[in-house]
C-alpha cells in the first residue's frame, strides 16, 4: 500500500459501527468514530418508548459478519437490539470517541478538517457520516400548544418520570412508533384518545419468543430464508396494483378479524394504496383502539387547549398528557453538521432542499466523502442492516482504493446526474409517490426510499462506480 488512510465515521448507530468493524476486518486501523452521545446504538439508544422494538425478524436485523445467535424473540426489541449493538461495539470501542458531537467538517488540500463543538479540529483522508436518517423527531406545531397544562413528549424522547396510570393520554399520530406504544400504555390510560389523520395498513406479527440460541450453521439458512421473504414482500410492494392488492387483501382480512365493532373497522379502514406509507406489522394495535377506554378521533386537530385537543368538528378532547407519535423529519435529510467540499460549497446548498447522491453514497465535489444509510437507501420492506452493510463494503472499497493510489474517491458529475434522473423516473409513479408521507420532500420527489429490492442494491454497490 502507498499510503495508511486516516478515517473519521461519525456516528456510531448501526451505520457507523458498522464502518468501524469492516475498517477494522480489512485491516485498517487509523479510524475514529465520533459520536455525540455517550453511548453506542443511534435510533436504538434514544427510542425507548413502551413496546419499542424492530419489524423486521431479529435473524436479519444483525451484521452477518457478526450474528446473534441468542435472540430471545423473532423480533427483537430495543433493548435486546441495544444489547446486541454494545456488545458488537466492544471490538471497537478503542477508536470511538464519545461527547464529540461533529459541528462542521471541510475538504482542505486534499484532507477533510472536522470540527467538534470544542473548537478541536480532527483530520482525516475519508470521511463518513453515519448519523441515520431518524434522528430528528417531527413535532406539529400546533396553536396554543405552549398552553397545555400537562407533560408533552415525542416517542423518541420518552418521558419515563411521566405516570400514565389512570391519566387521560392523547396521542397524535398512528405510525410505526405508534402502533408499538399505545398497545403497551392502553391498559394502564385512565382513557386514551388517539388522533388519527390516515389509518395504516396493518399485518399481523408472527412473533415468537425462543427457547434456546440458534446453531451457527441454522442461523445463516434462517438468515438466508428470511431475506428471501424480505425479498418477496418488497417484490410484491414495488411490482404493481395487483400484487400490492394481495398484500392489501391480508390487511383486511387482519382487520376484520381484530376489529368486531363496524363503525371502528370503517374509521380504521386506510384510505391509502398499501405500501405508499409503511406497513405495518402488530397483533395488539387493532385490540388497544377497540378497548372501553379507547377512542379513535379523525377530525382534524384545530388546537391546543390547557385541558386538551380541539378539533375541527369544535369538539375539546380532554387529556392530561400528550403524546407525539408523529414520527420524524427524514425527506430533506439535514445533516446535524456543515460539510463544506470543493471550492468552498456547502452541501446544503448543492442539495437545495432534495438530498441525492450517488447510489445514496458519494457526492459530486465532495472527495473521499461518503454517507451510509444516505437519501434513497431506505427500505420499505427487509432490513436496512443489509443495505448498511453493502455501504460498509463500499467505503472499505474506496479506503483500499486511496491506500493504493493516495487520491480520495470521488464520484464523476455525470455518472451522479444520469443515477439521480434513473431514481426520479423510478420513483416517480411508484407506490411511494401515491400520497403524503416521510418518504417525500416538498416537491413530491421521494428522497428516502430504494425504488429496487436489496438483491440490486448489492450488486450495483459491489465494485466502486463511476470513480
Amino acid at each position: 500500500m502507498r499510503a495508511n488512510p486516516e478515517v473519521v465515521v461519525i456516528g456510531a448507530g448501526f451505520g457507523g459501527l458498522g464502518v468501524a468493524l469492516s475498517l477494522r476486518r480489512a485491516g485498517f486501523e487509523r479510524f475514529t468514530v465520533l459520536e455525540r452521545a455517550d453511548d453506542v446504538g443511534g435510533v436504538w439508544r434514544d427510542n425507548t418508548y413502551p413496546g419499542a422494538a424492530c419489524d423486521v425478524p431479529s435473524s436479519l436485523y444483525s451484521y452477518s459478519f457478526f450474528p446473534n445467535l441468542s435472540w430471545p424473540r423473532r423480533y427483537a426489541a430495543q433493548p435486546d437490539i441495544l444489547a446486541y449493538l454494545r456488545r458488537t461495539a466492544e471490538v471497537v470501542r478503542d477508536r470511538i470517541r464519545f461527547g464529540a458531537e461533529v459541528v462542521a467538517a471541510t475538504f482542505d488540500d486534499g484532507r477533510w478538517r472536522v470540527e467538534l463543538a470544542g473548537g478541536e479540529v480532527v483530520e482525516a483522508d475519508v470521511l463518513v457520516s453515519a448519523v441515520g436518517q431518524l434522528n430528528r423527531p417531527s413535532t406539529p406545531d400546533l396553536p396554543g400548544l405552549a398552553d397545555f397544562a400537562g407533560p408533552v413528549f415525542h416517542s423518541a424522547r420518552w418521558r419515563h418520570d411521566v405516570d400514565l396510570r389512570g391519566k387521560r393520554v392523547a396521542v397524535v399520530g398512528t405510525g410505526a412508533s405508534a402502533a408499538q406504544f399505545v398497545p403497551k400504555i392502553q391498559p394502564v390510560a385512565g382513557h386514551l384518545t388517539v388522533f388519527q389523520r390516515s389509518a395504516p395498513h396493518v399485518l399481523p406479527k408472527p412473533d415468537a419468543g425462543r427457547r434456546r440460541p440458534a446453531r451457527p450453521s441454522t442461523s445463516k439458512i434462517a438468515r438466508r430464508g428470511v431475506w428471501l421473504a424480505c425479498e418477496a414482500f418488497t417484490w410484491l410492494l414495488t411490482s404493481g396494483r395487483f400484487s400490492r392488492g394481495v398484500v392489501a387483501g391480508l390487511a383486511a382480512a387482519h382487520r376484520v378479524v381484530r376489529v368486531r365493532d363496524r363503525k371502528l373497522r370503517a374509521l380504521v379502514r386506510p384510505r391509502t394504496e398499501v405500501g405508499c406509507k409503511r406497513v405495518l406489522f402488530s397483533n395488539d394495535w387493532y385490540p388497544a383502539l377497540a378497548a372501553p377506554n379507547a377512542a379513535v378521533v379523525t377530525d382534524w386537530i384545530t388546537e391546543v387547549t390547557a385541558r386538551g385537543v380541539r378539533t375541527a368538528d369544535g369538539r375539546e378532547h380532554a387529556a392530561d398528557v400528550l403524546i407525539w407519535g408523529t414520527g420524524f423529519e427524514v425527506a430533506d435529510f439535514r445533516l446535524p453538521m456543515r460539510v463544506i467540499g470543493r471550492y468552498g460549497r456547502d452541501l446544503a446548498d448543492v442539495w437545495g432542499g432534495r438530498p441525492r447522491a450517488h447510489l445514496g453514497l458519494t457526492v459530486p465535489g465532495f472527495p473521499g466523502f461518503f454517507l451510509v444509510y444516505g437519501p434513497n437507501t431506505n427500505l420499505g420492506g427487509s432490513s436496512i442492516v443489509t443495505m448498511i452493510e453493502a455501504q460498509c463494503r463500499y467505503v472499505v472499497a474506496a479506503v483500499r482504493r486511496f491506500a493504493e493510489t493516495g487520491v480520495p474517491v470521488e464520484v464523476a458529475p455525470e455518472v451522479a446526474e444520469a443515477f439521480d434522473e434513473e431514481m426520479r423516473a423510478r420513483l416517480a409513479n411508484g407506490v411511494w409517490s401515491g400520497c403524503s408521507s416521510w418518504y417525500r420532500s416538498d416537491d413530491g420527489s421521494v428522497t428516502t426510499n430504494w425504488p429496487g429490492n436489496t438483491r440490486e442494491y448489492l450488486r450495483r454497490t459491489a465494485q466502486l462506480e463511476g470513480v
